[in-house]
C-alpha cells in the first residue's frame, strides 16, 4: 500500500500590514511520482517507527535512537565493506572508517572528518558509523567521525572543540585543503559552527564543508511548518520558527554569536570553504539550506544545493534507495572535485 499523509494545519504568519495567515485546507498526499519503489518502501517502513513522548527522559531517547542507528548500520554494513579502528586524536574519542583494501592513490593524502548528528544528544557509536561507512566505501578515502561530548551533559561551544581538536590532529598529517568536514542534521549544524571557530581562532580553513538537512543557523522557513504534517500526517505547528536553536546544547547562546550562528555573519560565512548543502525536500531543514546557498552564492563562495524531492529528514541514513546511493556519490564527488584546492 502507497502511504498517504493527511494534513491539516494553519501557517501564522499574521501582522499588521503584512501577510496574513492561510488556512491550509485537510488533503491527502501521496509520495512524490519522482521517487523510486526502493525510497516508497522505505517511506513506509519509517512511518511505522514512532518515537514515544520521552519526557525528558535522556537515557529513553538514547535506547532508543540508538536501536533506530543500530538497525541502520546493519544495513550498511551488508552493503558496504569497511574497517573501523576506535582511537583517540587531540584526546577526543573517534572512529576511524577505512574501506577494505588499500585507500587509492588520488585520496592517500586526504581525509574526512564526520560529525554525526543526533539532536546534539544522542548518534555516537552506530549512528556516527551510518554516516561515516558510506562515504568512506563510496569515496575510497578515511573517514573520521568524531565522538564529541553531547548535551545536556555539555554545551556550546564543546562540540566545537572536539572537532576542532580533532581537526589540529589531523594537521599534522595532512595538509589543511586536503581535510574535508561534514555532518548531518546536528552534525550540519555542528560543522558549519566548527568552521566559524577554527576562523575565529585563526586555525587553516579546510578544504570543503558539507552541511547535510543542517546548517549554521536556526532552522526556519516553510519547511518547518511543512516537515511533520508531508512525512508524518501530524498538525503543522503553530508557534512560529525562532531565530535561536531550541535545544539544551545551544541554552543561553546569543545568536550574535558569530561561531554559534556563523550563517548570520556575512564576514564568517565568507571565510568559508566550498560548500555542499543537502536534504530531502521534506525536510525541516531544506528552506534554510536554500537560504545559506543563496547567502554563500552572494558572498562569492562556491556553493553547491542538492534537494531530493519527497524525501525527509536525513533520508540517506537507509541505505537500500537509490536516492541514498546517488547522494553518497554526490557527496563523494563533491569533495573529490573540491579537496586539494589552496584556499
Amino acid at each position: 500500500m502507497k502511504p498517504v499523509y493527511s494534513v491539516l494545519g494553519l501557517i501564522v504568519l499574521s501582522a499588521a500590514g503584512m501577510a496574513q495567515t492561510v488556512q491550509v485546507p485537510s488533503m491527502a498526499l501521496p509520495p512524490s511520482t519522482l521517487l523510486s519503489p526502493e525510497a516508497r518502501t522505505m517511506m513506509a517502513r519509517e512511518q511505522v517507527i514512532s518515537p514515544p513522548d520521552f519526557a525528558g527522559d535522556i537515557g529513553a531517547a538514547r535506547a532508543f535512537w540508538g536501536r533506530y542507528n543500530d538497525d541502520r548500520l546493519k544495513e550498511m554494513n551488508a552493503r558496504f565493506r569497511t574497517d573501523t579502528l576506535r582511537e583517540s586524536m587531540g584526546g577526543v574519542s573517534v572512529d576511524t572508517v577505512t574501506p577494505k583494501g588499500a585507500i587509492p592513490a588520488r585520496n592517500s593524502a586526504r581525509v574526512l572528518i564526520n560529525v554525526h548528528g543526533g539532536a546534539f544528544q544522542w548518534g555516537s557509536g552506530s549512528g556516527a558509523l551510518v554516516e561515516a561507512i558510506p562515504i568512506a566505501a563510496t569515496m575510497g578515502i578515511k573517514v573520521v567521525t568524531v565522538d564529541y561530548r553531547l548535551a545536556p551533559e555539555h554545551r556550546y561551544p564543546a562540540a566545537s572543540q572536539d572537532v576542532a581538536a580533532v581537526y589540529a590532529a589531523l594537521l599534522k598529517q595532512y595538509r589543511p585543503e586536503n581535510i574535508g568536514i561534514y555532518g548531518c542534521s546536528a552534525g550540519g549544524v555542528i560543522s558549519a559552527q566548527t568552521v566559524a571557530w577554527l576562523h575565529e581562532k585563526g586555525m587553516p580553513r579546510p578544504g570543503a564543508l558539507g552541511t547535510f538537512c543542517g546548517t549554521g543557523a536556526a532552522f526556519q522557513g516553510d519547511s518547518v511548518y511543512l516537515s511533520e504534517p508531508l512525512t508524518h500526517g501530524k498538525a503543522m505547528p503553530l508557534a512560529p520558527p525562532t531565530t535561536a536553536l531550541a535545544n539544551p546544547y545551544m541554552d543561553g547562546v546569543p545568536v550574535t554569536d558569530p561561531a554559534a550562528y556563523p550563517l548570520s555573519h556575512d564576514d564568517v560565512m565568507a571565510a568559508f570553504p566550498p560548500v555542499l548543502q543537502l536534504a530531502g525536500s521534506r525536510d525541516f531543514a531544506a528552506s534554510i539550506l536554500t537560504w545559506q546557498h543563496r547567502r554563500l552564492t552572494a558572498l562569492g563562495i562556491h556553493s553547491e544545493l542538492q534537494i531530493f524531492d519527497g524525501l525527509g529528514h536525513a533520508f540517506f541514513v537507509w541505505p537500500d534507495m537509490p536516492e541514498s546511493l546517488e547522494a553518497y556519490r554526490l557527496i563523494a564527488a563533491f569533495f573529490d572535485r573540491h579537496l586539494g584546492d589552496k584556499p
